[in-house]
This record gives structure tokens, C-alpha cells and sequence, in this order.
């Protein structure tokens, strides 16, 4: 029964995904009608410069968003684990992990409303582009990845670290030389997984793009109501690829990691 389950579960995640995948090779004009089988518009969407420009955007975003987010999210997650009590503790990690539950156009808005209130005072951003953006979702990124690695500090052995400190080590190489290869597959989990969060993001961009700046979730929404060509589903199989081989490299850096630990 547990595998039954299992098995219809994972049907129904991967059979929309399996159905793109398939439709990208489709001769007709329509993306969800089959004419017959064609490599076509794999060689139109490299022709589309618009679409390409706007999948190019995600990309960066995503990338340094997810960056951006680690980096602040190992932060927390570290201060908020170790230190155990200190004034405001409460309030801080109410605040950190609020964009959780926070409805995105929420978030979106109020970001709108802070990039506004800065142009006004500091006179910076000038405009809203790809720095709004990005300043935006490494806020709501940064949430999960602070969840993310706090589970694996909450769980991994004290004693590792105290051992180190006793035997003289100063705080920051136990940092770097203890704590952070025993935490890296929880950064690597919450780096891909705010790439991801990034990159499929629309509302949020409403709220934060500008001119010359628009995404590739954006792009496609703005096409969706003028119905959108097999060379969107190309798009989406090249991505998807991407990303798994992205995942699988990561795994396989993870489990390596695991190992040597262990050893």
C-alpha cells in the first residue's frame, strides 16, 4: 500500500512535467495539441532574443539572490542556534521567519512602498531593475535558508566543536573547519532551493521590476492570455534539465561530503 502510494504520488508530481517535456518536440503551432513529432522550436527559441533576454534575467537574479540569501541565511541560523538567550531573541526570530508565512504580494508591496521611501531620502535605487529585484527576493529567499540550516545546527553534535575549542582552536577556524563542512549540505539544500524560489517568482516581481528587466515567469504570464507557442515548453525542458543535472551534481557533492565526514 505504502508503495502504491508512493508511486501515484510521484506520478502525479513528474506525468505535467513529463507531458512538457514531450510537447516541446511537437510540430503544431499549439503547446498542448499534437500534430507530430518536430525539433522546430528549439531552433525558434534561439531565434526569440526577447525570450531569451528574459530567461537570461532570471538566471542572474536567481543566482545572486540565492547567494545573497545563504550568506544571510547562515548567519541567522548560526547566531540564532548558538546563542541560546540573549534580549530580543523572540522578536528577531519572529522576524526572520515571517516572510514564510507572509502572502507574496505582501512582501512585494511592502518592498515597493521601502525602494520608494529610499529613492525619496537617499536617492537610491534610482530606478527599480534587476538590484530591486534581486534586493527582494534575497529578503524572502533568506527565510527558508535560515529554517534549513538551523535544522542541521540544531541536530549536529556540540561536542565537535567544544572538542575543537579545547584543544585550542580560536572560534573562527572552528567556524570554517568544523562547523561549516558538517552544515554544507543543508547551505547547498537551501541555496538550491532559493534559486528555485527566485526563479519562479512573478508576484513579487510585479512589485520591484522595472524597464528592461522583466522575467522569465513575467514574460510568460504576459503571454499566457494570447496563447503561448511550443517554444515556451522548449524553454521549460531545457531549464528543467539544467536544474536536474544541477541537483544530481549537488547530491553527488553532498553525499562525497557525507563520506569524507565520516571517514
Amino acid at each position: 500500500m505504502l508503495r502504491a502510494i508512493g508511486f501515484l504520488g510521484f506520478i502525479f508530481l513528474y506525468i505535467p512535467l513529463i507531458l512538457l517535456m514531450a510537447y516541446s518536440f511537437n510540430a503544431g503551432d499549439r503547446a498542448s495539441l499534437w500534430v507530430g513529432f518536430s525539433t522546430k522550436w528549439y531552433f525558434v527559441l534561439f531565434e526569440n532574443k526577447e525570450l531569451l533576454k528574459a530567461a537570461g534575467i532570471s538566471m542572474r537574479v536567481a543566482f545572486f539572490s540565492a547567494t545573497i540569501a545563504t550568506f544571510l541565511g547562515v548567519i541567522a541560523a548560526f547566531v540564532l542556534t548558538r546563542n541560546k538567550r540573549f534580549r530580543g531573541k523572540v522578536l528577531i526570530d519572529g522576524m526572520v521567519t515571517s516572510p514564510l508565512v507572509m502572502p507574496e504580494i505582501i512582501t512585494g508591496f511592502s518592498m515597493l512602498i521601502l525602494f520608494i521611501s529610499m529613492q525619496k531620502f537617499i536617492g537610491w535605487p534610482a530606478n527599480r531593475g534587476m538590484t530591486t529585484i534581486i534586493l527582494a527576493h534575497s529578503t524572502f529567499c533568506m527565510a527558508y535558508v535560515t529554517v534549513i540550516i538551523r535544522s542541521r545546527l540544531v541536530d549536529m553534535d556540540s561536542s565537535l566543536e567544544e572538542a575543537a575549542q579545547d584543544l585550542g582552536a580560536h572560534p573562527i577556524f572552528v567556524f570554517f573547519q568544523v562547523t561549516l563542512p558538517v552544515i554544507s549540505p543543508a547551505i547547498v539544500a537551501g541555496w538550491l532551493l532559493a534559486f528555485t524560489l527566485s526563479l519562479d517568482d512573478a508576484v513579487i516581481v510585479q512589485f520591484t521590476s522595472g524597464a528592461g528587466s522583466t522575467t522569465l515567469p513575467a514574460k510568460i504570464y504576459s503571454q499566457v492570455r494570447q496563447g503561448v507557442t511550443p517554444e515556451y515548453n522548449a524553454l521549460a525542458t531545457l531549464i528543467i534539465v539544467i536544474v536536474g543535472i544541477a541537483i544530481i551534481t549537488a547530491m553527488q557533492i553532498m553525499n562525497r561530503t557525507q563520506r569524507m565526514h565520516h571517514v
